[in-house]
């Protein structure tokens, strides 16, 4: 009975709703295809595949492909390598900086100020990694840039920072950082709208100083959010930012700023061995897949977060 009253509402609703319903026709029609019709190229991973003779001809060598990455492809362990602690430098910077930006323009008062701040920090977001790693080579140049300029007024000696592999890292997770905190200031500073100031006067009047109320009202308060957002970074623990090193990286760097995604290129488009490069973004993506729920099991079983 209770299932037939919950059909019929629905479809009740899908008629007065359509409209809306109407709405989502694009987004089914995207998914399908660049997102559920590509699926189908995985069997390439499988194959000895060849553009010449395509997929349905070309002859399987089942896991033959896997197995050769795994065991002999040269330098693919420390690939892996460098993405993981690329990745993981980039989730320990680029979490937590938007909270603490957020928590810091929450106590801000003055509007005007608070919204010229919002504005800067907000800008690289919406710039692509194209420009901005041309303003990064400016800037770091090590003949005419910026910073080598500062470091020699101070008695220092140029850097060659986009080719040195001690230096190169930080680079990335600097600019990383700087490109995309502002995104999640966004997504903070609305969940802190949320929060009810009573709260915040009935702890003023107990006596909580600023840094109390932060840490008993507004973290517990945008909690979800930060759990969502961990949850949703964790998966792309293996994303360690193709756009930004492609852009930025050379082969100075190779050792320690390859990563899974730039070797997938090279190894595919440059390369032309689509078989091996299937194989490997079909491990990475299953590996996602596994983080994703290991990630959401984790946030349910510590502290209660659910999405249904």
């Amino acid at each position: 009975m209770g299932a037939h009253l919950f059909a019929k509402k629905r479809k009740k609703s899908v008629r007065t709703d359509y409209m809306l319903c109407a709405m989502l026709i694009p987004g089914f029609i995207y998914l399908a295809i660049f997102e559920f019709a590509p699926l189908f190229g995985l069997v390439i991973g499988f194959q000895d595949f060849k553009l010449s003779t395509g997929v349905f001809r070309s002859g399987w060598k089942g896991i033959d492909n896997f197995r050769y990455i795994f065991t002999m492809y040269p330098n693919f362990w420390n690939i892996v390598k460098n993405t993981v602690e690329i990745a993981l430098l980039k989730l320990c910077f680029g979490f937590t900086a938007p909270i603490f930006v957020s928590l810091m323009l929450h106590e801000v008062t003055h509007s005007g100020y608070k919204r010229t701040i919002q504005t800067l920090v907000y800008i690289p977001h919406f710039v692509s990694w194209v420009i901005l790693a041309g303003v990064i080579r400016t800037m770091l140049d090590p003949d005419n840039g910026l910073i080598n300029y500062i470091i020699k007024l101070l008695g220092g000696e140029s850097i060659y920072f986009l080719g040195s592999n001690s230096t190169f890292r930080g680079v990335l997770v600097v600019s990383d950082v700087w490109k995309g905190f502002g995104w999640g200031t966004i997504i903070y500073m609305a969940a802190l709208t949320g929060i009810d100031p009573a709260l915040y006067e009935a702890a003023t009047i107990d006596g909580a100083n600023r840094l109390q109320r932060a840490y008993h009202i507004t973290l517990p308060g945008i909690l979800p959010i930060i759990t969502l957002n961990l949850i949703l970074s964790v998966p792309g623990i293996l994303n360690a930012g193709f756009d930004q090193i492609f852009n930025l990286y050379n082969e100075r760097v190779y050792k320690t700023a390859d990563v899974l995604d730039t070797f997938i290129y090279r190894l595919g488009i440059l390369d032309s061995q689509y078989a091996l490069s299937t194989a490997i973004g079909m491990v990475k993506s299953v590996i996602g897949s596994v983080l994703l729920i290991f990630s959401y099991k984790v946030a349910e079983k510590a502290v209660g977060y659910k999405v249904f």
